[in-house]
């Protein structure tokens, strides 16, 4: 491979790593080489300059999505021509599905004597679809702690309580992991509607009922409306969440990416998941090295000023050695939030995305 191939870079980007030795969960800024991906640790707020590790793509093989890992429903596993395994977890769908396109791409193209590639393996669409128990995933959903939330929608003027969308079900069953796509998360909702043990709420989820094929009748839209059957409700188990975190999390996701976010006190940089949602809107994040499902902090976005700061220098308020692309969020109640982009035009979208909710 000549030297100007070996400088051509495909894709770069942050994803969470699983350690070898210790198997615990990095964020590492990876870079995809046309025959190599190299991962790079962040020290503070910039990127080391020292290559952490080096996974060679010749005759590599690839499984996305990768459905071991209980609530990590977002990684995929490159496992190279001496066997060894990588688990690397990417921010959404779409950023997994595109890094494995994308490395299996690099694969095809190498130009070695032997033809090495990249396989790409797609796990069956969901196993665990087959023979399976509707009365417990019943329960999973049913289950106070860890099951669906229910809350109150909107629909054409019309307020429904103890209800969720259909989007929210097929996020929860792939994000549990009982179905590995969307499609098949549909598939079992169907189920689970035709069974009786779920039923539209409103109009648009029961105009599908009624008009729809089987495959078509249960609706991954976040405004079709679902509820448990009536029966259900009574028996008390879960009970329609009230609280402020449930009202934060129950709005639209509108984008999501890792971002380096300055802590409050200790004023270090660390790599996290931020989600942006609308309705109400809300900024979270998320610790990405953690299997915890709820969020390291969050905000209203209702009445907040975003704005871009220069890099030229250490703006005010902002420690470590910065890499750059800086935004500040200023919140109602006056709480400054300082986050690095890893590139200038993804901290230009997102501060697009966040003026747009407040």
């Amino acid at each position: 491979m000549d030297a100007d191939t070996n400088n051509t870079v495909l894709r770069e980007g942050f994803l969470v790593k699983r350690g070898h030795f210790v198997p615990n969960w990095k964020a590492r800024w990876f870079v995809l080489k046309p025959d190599k991906l190299l991962y790079y640790k962040y020290e503070g707020g910039r990127r080391d300059s020292c290559q952490r590790g080096k996974i060679p793509l010749k005759d590599c093989v690839l499984t996305c999505p990768y459905l071991e890992y209980e609530n990590r429903p977002l990684v995929f596993k490159l496992q190279t021509a001496n066997g060894v395994g990588h688990f690397l977890e990417a921010c959404s769908r779409e950023e997994r599905d595109e890094w494995a396109a994308d490395i299996t791409a690099a694969g095809h193209k190498l130009h070695t004597s032997d033809g090495g590639k990249v396989t790409n393996q797609q796990e069956p669409a969901s196993p665990r679809l087959h023979n399976i128990d509707l009365s417990k995933v019943l329960d999973s959903m049913y289950d106070v702690h860890s099951g669906i939330k229910m809350s109150s929608h909107v629909e054409q003027g019309s307020t429904y309580s103890n209800c969720f969308s259909g989007s929210a079900v097929v996020d929860w069953l792939v994000f549990i992991q009982l179905a590995g796509t969307r499609v098949d998360a549909v598939t079992l909702a169907s189920a689970l509607q035709e069974e009786g043990f779920l039923q539209p709420v409103g109009i648009r989820s029961v105009e599908a009922l009624r008009t729809a094929g089987f495959s078509q009748q249960f609706m991954d839209d976040s405004t079709a409306l679902y509820g448990f059957s009536d029966s259900l409700k009574k028996r008390g188990s879960v009970k329609a969440e009230t609280s402020m975190s449930a009202v934060e999390l129950s709005g639209q996701v509108v984008k999501r990416g890792y971002l380096l976010k300055q802590g409050h006190r200790r004023k270090n940089w660390k790599v996290r998941l931020f989600v942006l949602r609308s309705e109400p809107a809300f900024l979270h994040y998320y610790d990405p090295t953690k299997d915890e499902l709820s969020p390291a902090g969050g905000f209203s976005l209702r009445s907040c000023l975003v704005s871009s700061l220069n890099d030229n220098g250490v703006p005010s308020g902002v420690s470590g050695n910065i890499q750059g692309n800086l935004f500040k969020i200023i919140t109602q109640g006056d709480t400054h939030y300082f986050i690095q982009a890893p590139t200038n035009q993804e901290k230009m979208d997102w501060i697009d995305a966040i003026r747009e909710q407040t």
